[in-house]
């Protein structure tokens, strides 16, 4: 099967913000693929790259060196943009950057008006992108009236009513609530679960990239893992001096080895985490 993205030694570099000044290079050479139906996380700390390289998947940038392919188009080609645009959706961190219409269904359509779908199917499809996330019997609100999270299931339901293969979400729920969080997180993982889409999220929350299929790990511009979340978060130690944390129940597993107890280094959950202590003491007490 064909990668839906395949990125080849990706460079990118800023223009000098002053004469005579060096460019800054903030991604240096990264290689990667994603495949259809992958739920991806893609974690760094400010300033990694991590936010630069969601911007190469969809064209908004172009890498200065290497190549970024999207269902086979080369994103330098500018006759391909707009295809590969509908091959890959964005959502950025503020909702109320993305919304554009006063009411719900409209911002939802405002994507595929610019595409002229006819009436009938553009009806359908936004009827089944507010389906999709939770929110059509919010259709006919005010987007300015909706919560933090509802607003950015409206964002997500104007990327899908666009039909897209990979949808690419940056920070989505860095200005949200609890709440709002879970909200979103449900949406992604039902998108991607129940409509085959392709999600690369990239966040700040371990806990969201606890439950996703595979973590990338950005630092300095490079590409420093790329395995499945138990075995990424599984070096504590080294997370932690990539600045980034870890999920908690793999926090309070780590103190307790650390203290001589053996537990899974891979535990994640607190379902899992209490499982296994209560496992620890029951065999303690016996």
């Amino acid at each position: 099967m064909e990668k839906l993205i395949t990125i080849e030694n990706a460079h990118f570099s800023y223009p000098a913000a002053e004469e005579n000044a060096e460019p800054t290079e903030v991604l240096k050479g990264i290689s990667l693929e994603f495949e259809h139906g992958e739920l991806v996380a893609v974690l760094g700390h400010n300033g990694s790259g991590k936010s630069t390289l969601a911007k190469l998947l969809n064209a908004i940038l172009l890498p200065t060196e290497g190549t970024v392919t999207v269902a086979g188009m080369d994103t330098k080609n500018e006759e391909k943009l707009l295809e590969i645009r509908q091959h890959v959706g964005m959502v950025f961190q503020n909702p109320d950057n993305q919304i554009v219409a006063t009411i719900v269904e409209e911002d939802v359509a405002f994507g595929l008006e610019n595409l002229g779908v006819p009436t009938d199917e553009m009806r359908a499809r936004v009827d089944q992108a507010l389906h999709a996330v939770g929110m059509y019997e919010f259709r006919g609100h005010a987007p300015h009236q909706l919560s933090g999270g509802q607003k950015q299931r409206v964002a997500i339901a104007g990327i899908i009513a666009m039909r897209p293969d990979c949808i690419v979400l940056d920070e989505p729920t860095a200005m949200l609530d609890p709440q709002g969080r879970k909200e979103v997180m449900r949406t992604i993982k039902l998108l991607n679960r129940d409509y085959g889409i392709t999600v690369i999220l990239i966040t700040h929350e371990m806990d969201e990239a606890a439950q996703c299929d595979r973590v990338i790990v950005i630092d300095h511009g490079t590409v420093h893992m790329d395995d499945k979340p138990e075995k990424v978060f599984s070096h504590v130690q080294e997370m932690r001096d990539l600045g980034l944390d870890v999920p908690q129940p793999t926090e309070l597993c780590e103190l307790l080895r650390q203290a001589g107890y053996d537990l899974d280094p891979e535990i994640m959950t607190p379902e899992a985490a209490a499982d296994a202590i209560a496992k620890l003491v029951q065999s303690q007490s016996s």
